[in-house]
């Protein structure tokens, strides 16, 4: 169920082409200029309406992850046939966890291109102009580049259109012919962006969570890492912007002298959604915001509060992890490890999960409380059926920016030059440094640090063309008692393997109704 709250409701029903439908390019001058862009207040409406999807569950709260589901380190854990479907690259479309957020990020992407369009006939000043141009184009951007690494491919871009080109709104949005298209706007927008925002530091805290200068390099960044599958030429700008994010954005990794595990633990503390770490997340609350942290709780949380018991880490993602690596017990549970849950200390066990583990990374927010119950705890959002917590939703984080800087290096043969931003992610957590590192100690490391995060292990394994991966079966730790945290367990299948057809499954079927809604003038990805 999508959550609008109040404030975003006004700009939608002002603005007048507020369609979700991509392909309904009804005229909206007349309203838009006649009544509104008028003050301040009417621009701070229209910029907030475009951040709306960010919280939705169809985007970033849940139905993105369907993908990473597809992965190697996660299983659904409960039966949904619409995401099994997906995990088993059997799915038309129509599934709502992909057909949803298609809607939803054009969605935001039109919004972005609302402001774009109509800025410059506001009666404000130079300043604010400057400040929603900005943001427009940064919101653009990412909405266009999630767009673009789910369903474009190299021979097949998706529907963008943009006002700045003259047959806007008279015409249906082109498909463009390649995703590398798709990727050159993109970056396009994120440079825009960066030359119009401000620094993150000159915000104040009212109003953190909008867009800054240090978020379009670094998905400026993501970006040129994508397009350089298919251009490995984009390797060559990414290390100076990894560095204009570390010197100018004044990003780094947070740390706790001394403590590896606190180092890595505190990345994911509510009390720390806004440290030097931080560049993009989903800006959340206790009433309102991020619920994923209650998608992947325990199903039902042990009687204590409504978990929904999704994304389930596999045995193979656990065991990628080397045994001195803090960052293993910080992201993944396994049965008898300690935890907090509303101020008393739990032995984990699990009745739901199908390969005895739980993603770890986000119960910070469910370990307050006095005495043992939801109610004591005041960083939680107490309807269980919209589990939203005060953490924010990290989407992109300086240790990133790290990897894409090794990863870029070890791409133009550099492993020397790799080497120092690799080792200064594996040094917070107290990990040995490797001196001449490759390819596979970056895919790794990436793994580890990254895991359970919308930074998508799935897109990366298609990337990097390491289907075996994807193919795999997967596994589990299978225990004798489900509610004994101490029960003897086997490792057995939990996930058979899978046909991946690198052909047609690198990219996600588009939703059928928006090729009809086209009058079929968009192709469907080849195969699907």
């Amino acid at each position: 169920m999508k959550r609008i709250i109040i404030f975003f409701i006004a700009p939608m029903l002002l603005l007048a082409a507020c369609s979700k439908d991509w392909v309904d390019n009804k005229p909206n001058g007349l309203p838009t200029t006649a009544y509104f862009w008028q003050t301040e207040g009417d621009v701070a409406k229209a910029v907030a309406a475009m951040y709306a999807p960010m919280q939705y569950e169809s985007t970033w709260g849940r139905d993105i992850f369907y993908q990473m589901n597809a992965s190697d380190d996660f299983v659904t854990g409960r039966v949904k046939a619409n995401a099994d479907n997906m995990k088993n690259f059997v799915c038309t479309g129509n599934e709502g966890y992909l057909s949803s957020a298609y809607s939803d990020l054009y969605w935001m992407l039109n919004k972005a291109n609302q402001v774009i369009q109509y800025i410059d006939n506001a009666t404000v000043s130079e300043e604010v102009k400057t400040q929603a141009k900005g943001e427009a184009y940064f919101v653009r951007g990412f909405a266009h580049f999630w767009i673009a690494s789910t369903w474009g491919r190299e021979d097949q871009g998706v529907p963008f259109d943009m006002p700045e080109n003259a047959e806007y709104e008279k015409r249906i949005p082109p498909q463009l012919a390649s995703v590398k298209d798709n990727y050159a706007q993109i970056v396009s927008d994120f440079q825009k962006a960066a030359n119009l925002l401000p620094y993150f530091e000159s915000y104040s805290s009212a109003d953190y969570g909008h867009a800054h200068k240090a978020a379009a390099w670094g998905y400026l960044v993501k970006t040129l890492a994508y397009w350089a599958e298919y251009d490995p030429t984009k390797w060559e700008d990414v290390p100076a912007y990894c560095d204009s994010i570390k010197v100018q954005g004044k990003r780094a990794l947070f740390t706790v002298s001394g403590d590896p595990n606190a180092s890595y633990r505190g990345v994911f503390k509510h009390t720390n959604n806004w440290s030097s770490e931080y560049i993009w997340s989903v800006n959340s609350g206790t009433s309102g915001g991020w619920e994923f942290p209650g998608v992947v709780l325990e199903n039902k949380g042990w009687g204590l509060f409504n978990g929904w018991g999704y994304f389930q880490p596999t045995l193979e993602l656990y065991n990628e992890y080397e045994a001195t690596d803090p960052r293993r017990e910080a992201t993944i549970l396994k049965f008898n490890d300690e935890f907090g849950f509303f101020g008393v200390n739990r032995n984990y066990f699990s009745t739901n999960s199908l390969t005895g583990f739980q993603l770890a990374k986000y119960m910070d927010p469910y370990s307050y409380g006095t005495d043992g119950t939801a109610s004591s705890d005041p960083y939680i959002y107490q309807n269980g059926d919209n589990p939203t917590t005060a953490l924010n939703g990290p989407l992109m984080r300086y240790a990133e920016i790290l990897l894409f800087k090794a990863e870029a290096y070890l791409m133009m043969n550099k492993p020397d030059l790799a080497a120092g931003p690799l080792n200064e992610v594996r040094e917070r957590v107290g990990l040995s440094e490797i001196s001449s590192p490759t390819l596979a100690d970056l895919k790794h490391e990436r793994r580890c640090e990254l895991a359970g995060e919308f930074t998508d292990r799935f897109k990366d394994l298609k990337r990097w063309h390491d289907y075996n991966n994807i193919k795999a079966e997967l596994h589990g730790q299978i225990h004798s008692s489900k509610s004994d945290p101490t029960s003897d367990f086997t490792v057995g299948v939990v996930w058979a393997s899978r046909n991946f057809d690198e052909n047609k499954d690198i990219a996600w079927p588009y939703p059928p109704t928006e090729i009809a809604n086209s009058n079929r003038v968009y192709k469907q990805n080849s195969g699907w």
